[in-house]
């Protein structure tokens, strides 16, 4: 009697484990399921080709065909102030700056900012700071990463209460555009490694510029991007875009909204990490296949905006060139490049 219920019982098991071995066969194959953290490190891989295990190859986005969005499209002396995305532009008189103080103040933000300071730029470090320490995020918790080949030359700076200021150590490179290039991987993997723990909003700038005016929660955003002093006023097929089909930077002669500046962007910090390493894998595929953008990580940052549509904009007097008259259009300059031999601090 004790023999057809153990045979019965057996059999029992093995058509539930046939049934569960078929239903894992059944998930492996109809869903791609990855587990891969999202704080992922960018590898080194410069001298390899870029193939990822479950991932389709790095293909350039298909062209998207509009009329260009045109900044001074109403009068010249009027800015436009949202894109067709409805993205607002940021200007002088488009917010309220006391109303915006009050709603972010009371949630204790942190705000992070990156500069490179590597070889002669070095000596642009205390006039950044300084003037940071004047204009930027006043009222807020801030904290700036100082990236340096050479620590010992950045000089200590005076700090209000509840700012930071890291100095961190990189390599250095003999040439200026593996510097500009390795600047979206540094930014990366500081973002993996240690500030998505210590700041809710990152803006990477350049450290060789001023603030001039206040810069304040306005510029708050997912993804923040700024319109180049140098090409605010010219359509689009004059834009400085990398031409070359060749490169994952690569713009058709239709594409564009605006030309944004490398020297300002940012967002949340979790989507500046999604910027960054996608602008850093771009960077990688271009390297496999010999070829560097024309403007190195300013192409890919311009590529990547226009298929990753910012969600604010700021308008030119978030990025303004000193060599430059003010425009009438243009009521302040808050942040600007200074006047300087560029030559002499790439040699």
């Amino acid at each position: 009697m004790h023999c057809p219920r153990i045979a019965l019982g057996l059999g029992f098991c093995l058509l539930v484990g046939i049934a569960l071995c078929s239903l894992r066969v059944y998930v492996e194959n109809r869903l791609s399921v990855s587990y891969v953290p999202y704080y992922l490190p960018c590898p080194e891989i410069f001298n390899m080709k870029l193939q990822y295990k479950g991932e389709k190859p790095f293909q350039p986005v298909t062209p998207s065909q509009y009329p260009q969005p045109k900044l001074l499209e109403q009068k010249p002396t009027e800015l436009l102030t949202l894109t067709p995305w409805l993205a607002p532009i940021v200007s002088e008189g488009t917010f309220d700056p006391e109303l915006l103080h009050r709603i972010y103040q009371p949630l204790n933000l942190t705000v992070g900012v990156t500069v490179f300071a590597v070889g002669k730029y070095t000596q642009f470090v205390q006039h950044f700071l300084e003037s940071a320490e004047q204009f930027f995020m006043q009222g807020f918790r801030v904290h700036y990463y100082v990236f340096t080949n050479d620590p010992t030359a950045i000089p200590r700076v005076r700090l209000g209460s509840g700012r930071l200021a890291s100095i961190i150590p990189i390599q250095g490179h003999s040439r200026w555009e593996e510097i500009s290039t390795r600047r979206m991987e540094t930014i990366s993997q500081h973002i993996v490694e240690r500030a998505h723990r210590e700041i809710d909003y990152l803006f990477c700038l350049d450290v060789d510029m001023v603030f001039r005016n206040p810069w304040g929660p306005e510029t708050l955003g997912d993804l923040v991007a700024a319109i180049h002093p140098g090409y605010f006023a010219v359509p689009r097929q004059q834009f400085p875009y990398e031409r070359r089909p060749l490169s994952t930077a690569f713009v058709a002669g239709g594409e564009g909204d605006f030309y944004y500046g490398g020297a300002v962007f940012g967002g949340r910090v979790a989507r500046v990490y999604d910027f960054t390493r996608g602008c850093h894998m771009g960077i990688l595929a271009d390297k496999a296949n010999g070829i560097m953008a024309a403007w190195q990580e300013e192409s890919h940052l311009n590529r990547r905006f226009i298929s990753h549509k910012p969600s604010k904009v700021l308008s030119p007097e978030y990025l303004w060139d000193d060599r430059k008259p003010q425009p009438p259009s243009l009521k302040l300059i808050r942040f600007s490049t200074l006047d300087k031999d560029t030559d002499w601090l790439r040699s």
